[in-house]
C-alpha cells in the first residue's frame, strides 16, 4: 500500500511538472508572438510616418511655360519667378507633396505690351492678385515613371481642384556634384482659363484669345546622398 501510495504521488508530481513545463512554454510562446507583433507595427508605423524625401529645385534648370491660340495661332509665354517645395519618395507617396508659387509679374510672352496686359485688370490683375499658387492633397502613383498629384490652383481669386500628371524623366547621381542626386520632372495639363476669371473683361467676350490654356512645367531636382 504504502508503495502504491508513492508511486502515486511519483505520477501526480510528474504529470504537474509536465503541465508547468507546457504553461511556461505556452507563456514563452505568446511572448515572443506579441513582441514581434509589436515590432511589426511599430516597424511599418515608423516608415509610413517618415516624412518623404526634401528636393531643391534647380530654378536654372527648370520651366514654366505656356500657350494659349491668338485666333488660329499659338502664342507661348513663360513665368520667370517661382518657388517651389518638393518632398517626393516614389515609394513613400503618402507623405510626398508638392507647393508652388508663380509670381504673376513675372509673365513673358516677348512682348513688353502684351505682358503688361496679361497683367492688368483684364486678365490676371496682377495687383490684386500677385501669385499663382499650388497645393497638393495626395499624390498617387499609376507606375514607375507616371505619378498623379491632385492639388488645388488658385488663380486671381479663384481655387480650384485639378490633376497634375507627373512623370519622372531620369534620375541619377550628379556627375560634377559628389553626393548629389538630381532627378528630372515633367508636367503637361490643360486648363481653361475662364474657370478662374482670367480674361473676363472686354476682351473675354470676342473671339481674339482662346480659353484653353496648355501648361508645360519641366524641372530638375537635386537632393544630397
Amino acid at each position: 500500500m504504502i508503495f502504491f501510495l508513492r508511486w502515486y504521488k511519483d505520477i501526480v508530481r510528474s504529470y504537474w511538472r509536465t503541465q508547468n513545463l507546457k504553461m511556461k512554454t505556452m507563456k514563452k510562446l505568446i511572448t515572443s508572438i506579441s513582441v514581434g507583433l509589436f515590432l511589426m507595427v511599430f516597424g511599418l508605423q515608423t516608415v509610413y510616418s517618415q516624412e518623404a524625401t526634401q528636393w531643391k529645385l534647380d530654378k536654372s534648370h527648370t520651366s514654366v511655360n505656356f500657350s494659349i491660340n491668338h485666333f488660329f495661332s499659338a502664342v507661348t509665354g513663360k513665368f520667370s519667378n517661382f518657388e517651389g517645395q518638393i518632398y517626393f519618395d516614389p515609394n513613400n507617396t503618402s507623405t510626398s507633396k508638392a507647393d508652388f508659387t508663380i509670381a504673376v509679374k513675372s509673365v513673358n510672352t516677348d512682348d513688353s505690351k502684351r505682358d503688361k496686359h496679361l497683367q492688368s485688370g483684364d486678365f490676371f490683375n496682377a495687383s490684386d492678385y500677385p501669385n499663382i499658387t499650388f497645393k497638393s492633397s495626395k499624390i498617387e502613383k499609376k507606375n514607375e515613371k507616371d505619378y498623379l498629384v491632385y492639388g488645388q490652383l488658385t488663380i486671381r481669386d479663384k481655387t480650384k481642384d485639378i490633376v497634375l500628371p507627373l512623370k519622372i524623366t531620369g534620375e541619377m547621381e550628379h556627375p560634377m556634384m559628389k553626393g548629389t542626386i538630381i532627378l528630372g520632372l515633367a508636367s503637361k495639363l490643360k486648363i481653361n482659363r475662364t474657370d478662374f476669371g482670367v480674361g473676363t473683361g472686354s476682351w473675354a467676350a470676342t473671339m481674339v484669345v482662346g480659353d484653353e490654356v496648355t501648361i508645360d512645367i519641366h524641372m530638375e531636382l537635386n537632393r544630397k546622398k
